[in-house]
């Protein structure tokens, strides 16, 4: 006589398997009943039988010196010194004893081994939320300091002043980053290996992802600055439509010395309803900079919401993890954009922030300069996937 096996249980074992978690029986039953089970589930090669307490426990110690993390089932009473010593202790809830659930650290109160697996694709799931939501806000914020260190270098006025930094830090980026502990589990959260116990939240190819991403912000958000000073036209768009004057970057780098400047004159230029003058041509660079500082700001407020989108998954293109699988970061976004154009647009807010209102042509700017970071992730996404592939053929 033989009790049947649940339904359940066999896709719970492939789930394991595709996950790279290494099944083993451990039972005190004799070898022909322990066999027949195992053949069931296919993991003959796994199987200890006649198994004592102290087996149990043996066995469970060698798998942690090896560097295992082990978790261990029971019900009964000799289970209990194995599952005190497992890395995590799981006893049945309806079957077992109250010295095995004294002893574990988790009780199953279905008695059921799937949820097991449903517990560590969950478990998986918020490991990579907390994860996308690192890599959301350092990415982001190496832009800002990469930006900052580049104006410095160069010379060149602030693109970026306190209140803005603030108000992006504090305001524009929280709503996307709050919203990314929502994000589903990948497709494929139960099709990779197990990570290490002592395995750093941020890895070196993390790390090289966090400084390609923000290098690439911190270079346009200054580029898109020095754009606007220096060039009429930039990637088809005409910008001296507000009747702007245009610098040399060799000034642009030298503003400071302005006043020593032979015959530079400026002229007015429109922003929105407003007309921009200057008592002194000097103001150009302070004053003037109105503009330049809205299109900097604007650019990286786009690229915060840009880059929420790329931490939807460590590793999955947004075709496979589209954006409406997470609606409260669409939300999200919708309400960071909304509070952006809200400064911009409301007079007092816009003076509060330095900031003005912008044309049309401006937005395509700053929409063509941050889209490329979504094909720049997309890359860094596809590298990532071959890399996964290759450990798991090694494995």
């Amino acid at each position: 006589m033989q009790d049947p096996s649940r339904e359940e249980v066999h896709k719970a074992v492939n789930d394991c398997r595709r996950a790279g978690i290494k099944i083993m029986v451990i039972t005190g039953d004799n070898k022909s009943t322990a066999e027949a089970v195992c053949r069931e589930f296919s993991c003959f090669l796994m199987v200890f039988s006649h198994a004592e307490p102290r087996h149990k426990q043996e066995i469970v110690r060698i798998l942690k010196e090896m560097g295992e993390v082990v978790a261990m089932t029971g019900d009964g009473v000799n289970d209990a010194p194995a599952l005190k010593l497992a890395d995590i202790g799981i006893a049945m809830g309806i079957t077992g004893t109250e010295v095995a659930k004294e002893a574990s650290d988790m009780v199953l109160a279905d008695d059921n081994f799937s949820t097991i697996v449903s517990a560590i694709a969950e478990g998986r799931a918020m490991y990579n939320n907390m994860k996308a939501f690192i890599r959301y806000m350092i990415s982001s914020n190496v832009g800002e300091v990469i930006s900052i260190f580049l104006t410095a270098v160069l010379g060149i006025p602030e693109c970026l002043i306190p209140v803005q930094l603030l108000w992006v830090n504090l305001v524009t980026d929280g709503p996307p980053a709050t919203a990314l502990g929502f994000n589903p589990a990948d497709v494929d959260i139960m099709q990779k290996l197990p990570r290490k116990s002592n395995d750093a939240l941020i890895n070196s190819w993390g790390f090289f992802r966090y400084m390609v991403i923000g290098s690439y912000v911190g270079i346009a958000t200054v580029g898109i600055f020095i754009v606007w000073y220096t060039q009429a036209s930039f990637l088809g768009i005409n910008l001296v439509s507000d009747g702007h004057t245009l610098v040399e970057l060799s000034q642009l780098r030298n503003w400071g010395e302005r006043s020593a400047w032979p015959n530079f004159t400026v002229s007015p230029f429109k922003a929105g309803n407003r007309l921009i003058t200057f008592s002194d041509p000097c103001e150009y660079f302070t004053v003037g900079k109105v503009k330049a500082l809205t299109l900097s700001l604007s650019f990286l407020v786009a690229f915060e919401m840009l880059n929420s989108l790329n931490a939807l998954s460590e590793d999955n293109s947004l075709i496979k993890m589209p954006p409406w699988r997470n609606p409260w970061l669409l939300v999200s976004m919708s309400a960071s954009f909304g509070l952006h154009s809200l400064i911009l647009y409301v007079p007092s807010l816009a003076d509060t922030f330095g900031i003005v209102p912008l044309s049309l042509n401006e937005w395509l700017l700053v929409i063509l300069l941050s889209a490329p970071v979504i094909l720049i992730d997309e890359v860094l996404k596809f590298v990532g996937r071959r890399r996964r592939r290759t450990k798991l053929k090694d494995a």
